[in-house]
């Protein structure tokens, strides 16, 4: 296969004045919240009291558990080779390497269009926020004002998109943390004139578990959904200040903080709010004034629940559209780095930004102003639908990926207690987080099959990334014709991390001495 740059960096410009190169500058907290800000957001905050009234409290947080699960072993995955290989392209420029080169084509451009329409998608949940304080006003404008303030904060420098992120999202995890301490409280009894409902909730009806099975399984999709972000720790590692300890640190803690978030807010919200409340179904982002959230903070005596709630719910929005902005901004960078895209978009500015990648990915989010053509919301759900598989078809490369990476240093006699984060859960970990995420995948909308009358329209826009992605794959495979890497043929010592000098210098694997 061809040779890979050895680093993430611009093409060169003379002898006199080196290139550009990426700005290794993410620190720890950055790494951090940049995965909870790109998984934390209207799932949980709005979405959340529909699992509880679909499956009940206790199938709500089986599924979460369950997901949460697959997460962690995904994460894991990750953890390993991005420390090995810290590179903006991730998981893209993995799967070249130990797939397929169109295998990895495939991710690459998946995940930028992935995150690139996200941005379209929560500019057009920004109007509908805004709605709430100026009804009546131009949707327009606030999609305009909200992408050209995502454009500046990834234009200037990844430092500044990092703290940026890192400020969205803490105001997020705090909002997390004061609903979890006051529905505690709550459930205690501590607020005068309020009873402790105890767990009578759990006992109601039909519950702790609704619906059944199928209603669990409706749930696990919500929540696969609700964790996608976790993977941007992949993307960011390019751009880390220290990988090697990093990296392993961010995923620990990222999954962590995540599943307990999820996990103990729909505990809560399952404690004090009866599944049967019919307010736990309207999961519109307008309807902020009834999201579980906003329920939980009026009965503890928050008047002003509702403008709070709302907004954090577009400081949400407006953090994972800017996580957006950088992933596929980074993605599309590393692509033309590695000949996958074109190499104007391998172009960096002396603050170390992929400038025409980042114009390219803008001009895409500029997609929200379809919304002043037509009703906001229904463009809104369109775009979801549109790009809400290939979040999951990149989670399902990282495992492909990471199975194939061990199988090549096992094949090739390298010793994988020198790498500089292992996954302590090869090669089950991979097999599990594969096969769930493949069920989750293709589950998206088993609901259409079990119809009356089968929706194909509904059906072809839940899974048309799936024939997307392997129209992609196969197709550069006939161009280029490429093969799947042989494990024998898998470079580890021509890898970018070798030749990468940052702030850790990484030694090469060493090869096992044969007894």
């Amino acid at each position: 296969m061809p040779e890979h740059t050895p680093r993430a960096s611009a093409p060169a410009a003379s002898a006199a004045e080196p290139a550009p190169t990426l700005h290794r500058v993410l620190r720890a907290r950055h790494l951090t919240m940049i995965a909870i800000g790109g998984s934390i957001g209207t799932g949980l905050f709005v979405a959340s009291g529909a699992t509880i009234s679909q499956a009940g409290p206790g199938g709500a947080l089986l599924a979460y558990l369950l997901i949460g699960a697959m997460v962690y072993f995904l994460m894991t995955s990750l953890g390993e080779l991005a420390a090995y290989m810290p590179v903006s392209g991730s998981f893209a420029t993995y799967g070249a390497l130990y797939v397929d080169e169109g295998f990895g084509f495939a991710l690459g451009w998946n995940y930028w269009y992935n995150w690139a329409v996200t941005i379209a998608v929560e500019l057009a949940a920004a109007q509908l926020v805004m709605q709430y304080w100026f009804p009546g006003s131009s949707g327009m404008l606030w999609s305009a004002l909200f992408l050209g303030l995502m454009f500046l904060l990834n234009a200037i420098s990844v430092k500044g998109f990092g703290e940026a992120e890192f400020w969205f999202a803490l105001i997020k995890v705090v909002t997390v943390i004061a609903f979890i301490a006051l529905g505690l409280l709550m459930i205690v009894g501590v607020f005068r004139g309020q009873a402790s409902p105890g767990l009578q909730n759990f006992t109601l009806g039909d519950a702790p578990f609704v619906g059944g099975l199928p209603a669990m399984i409706g749930v696990a999709l919500i929540a696969g959904f609700s964790f996608q972000g976790t993977e941007l720790i992949g993307v960011a590692a390019g751009e880390s200040a220290d990988p090697a300890t990093q990296i392993p640190k961010a995923v620990r803690h990222v999954f962590w903080r995540i599943l307990l978030f999820y996990v103990l807010a729909i505990a809560v919200i399952g404690v004090l709010i009866p599944y049967t409340d019919p307010n736990l179904i309207k999961t519109d982002i307008g309807q902020v004034g009834v999201s579980p959230f906003t329920l939980v903070f009026q009965r503890a005596g928050l008047a002003f629940a509702a403008g709070l709630m709302n907004a954090v719910i577009l400081t949400a929005v407006l953090s994972a559209g800017n996580s957006g902005m950088y992933a596929s901004t980074r993605m599309l960078f590393n692509m033309g780095v590695e000949g996958r895209a074109p190499k104007v978009f391998a172009k960096l500015t002396r603050n170390g930004v992929p400038i025409n990648a980042l114009f390219a990915t803008a001009a895409v989010g500029a997609l929200c102003f379809l919304t002043s053509l037509a009703e906001s919301q229904s463009v809104y759900l369109w775009l979801l639908n549109l790009s809400g598989m290939t979040g999951f078809v990149a989670w399902l490369g990282i495992a492909v990926c990471h199975y194939r990476f061990r199988r090549g240093m096992e094949a090739q006699g390298i010793d994988p207690d020198r790498l500089p984060y292992r996954s302590p859960f090869f090669p089950w970990g991979p097999f599990f987080a594969f096969g769930l995420c493949l069920v989750v995948t293709l589950g998206q909308n088993y609901a259409a099959f079990t119809a009356d009358r089968i929706d194909w329209v509904g059906v072809a826009a839940t899974y048309i990334g799936i024939p997307l992605f392997l129209a992609l794959w196969f197709g550069y495979k006939a161009v280029r014709k490429t093969r799947v890497v042989r494990y024998e043929d898998m470079k580890f010592d021509e890898t970018p991390l070798r030749e990468k000098k940052s702030n850790c210098d990484f030694p090469s694997l060493p090869r096992r001495v044969p007894r």
